[in-house]
């Protein structure tokens, strides 16, 4: 099942993919309490974090929409936003590619390396990347991110399953100048704009084994990367156990894997992102999310 936030006539609301079309998930939730008071649209009111902290009962409303003549409207006249705008946190991993440190010349990490992106960089499929005027080496990064469907803390890895809702795109757009000069990757990493997400989110039966995927990067239709995840690092489930560990994961938070190689600041010569430029990420069973580049102050 492909989950998707989308906007149409000015208003917010939570949705599935039906082959070319959308299933408004908003309008198939009761408008008073019932039997479950938090099942209702003033519950979730365009929020994925909402319908996703309701758990099974919002997924079986979908499922149900999903095989009914519930209305819908064509995905070509829906905007499509990220589908998790409004997560608590956003955890990243660095690093987690073989293929990703072997361009660098590093060894592979004994640890997983976490840092973080802040809420107000998500931006969706569409949107616009906004060049920052203080860096002049902004870079792309495919990557697999999964999102928490299911609150918990210490979560044993053979269990991790259960606690992912879907799986999406992300682009962990990164200022090198910033980053590298700070000697640690928060402010170089989490400027407004700077996590497109997306096209939507896929559960976890669509996409099966998530150490299996292609995944691609193009810049201009020129590839710039392409790898699997067979080659992380430290695995997703691995992270869900490795992360709880230390913070209460909650519905809504999204988990990035890393990036593989390819990236432009590596490369001979360098390539930094420009305005004009289109960046696609693709990866296998779940989608291809793209953004175009802007000056900076361009993106409204």
């Amino acid at each position: 099942m492909k989950l998707v936030r989308f906007e149409r006539d000015g208003k917010t609301a939570i949705g599935a993919v039906r082959g070319e079309e959308i299933v408004d998930l908003t309008r198939s939730l009761p408008a008073t309490p019932a039997a479950d008071p938090v099942l209702t649209r003033a519950a979730v009111q365009g929020s994925m974090r909402a319908f996703l902290e309701i758990g099974e009962p919002a997924l079986a409303v979908a499922r149900r929409a999903l095989e009914s003549e519930a209305a819908a409207i064509r995905l070509s006249d829906a905007h499509l936003l990220a589908p998790v705008g409004d997560p608590e946190k956003i955890v990243c991993v660095g690093q987690n590619y073989r293929d990703h440190c072997e361009e660098q010349n590093q060894p592979i990490p004994e640890r997983a390396i976490l840092f973080a992106k802040y809420p107000s960089a998500i931006i969706g499929p569409g949107a616009h990347i906004e060049l920052p005027s203080i860096s002049r080496q902004v870079d792309y990064e495919a990557e697999l991110a999964f999102v928490i469907g299911r609150r918990g803390r210490h979560i044993p890895e053979q269990r991790a399953d259960e606690h992912i809702a879907g799986y999406m795109c992300l682009n962990d757009v990164s200022a090198r100048d910033i980053q590298f000069a700070d000697k640690q990757w928060v402010r170089g990493k989490t400027f407004d704009t700077f996590a497109p997400t997306g096209p939507w989110l896929v559960t976890p039966e669509e996409v099966g084994d998530p150490q299996s995927l292609d995944i691609s990067l193009t810049l201009n239709g020129n590839e710039m990367q392409r790898s699997n995840t067979r080659n992380l690092v430290f695995g997703v489930r691995f992270l869900v156990a490795y992360i709880s560990a230390v913070v209460t994961l909650r519905p809504g938070d999204i988990i990035t894997t890393g990036t593989p190689g390819g990236v432009g600041v590596f490369r001979s010569p360098q390539v930094f992102l420009k305005p004009g430029d289109e960046v696609s990420v693709t990866i296998q069973r779940i989608g291809t999310l793209t953004n175009t580049v802007v000056e900076a102050g361009a993106a409204g």
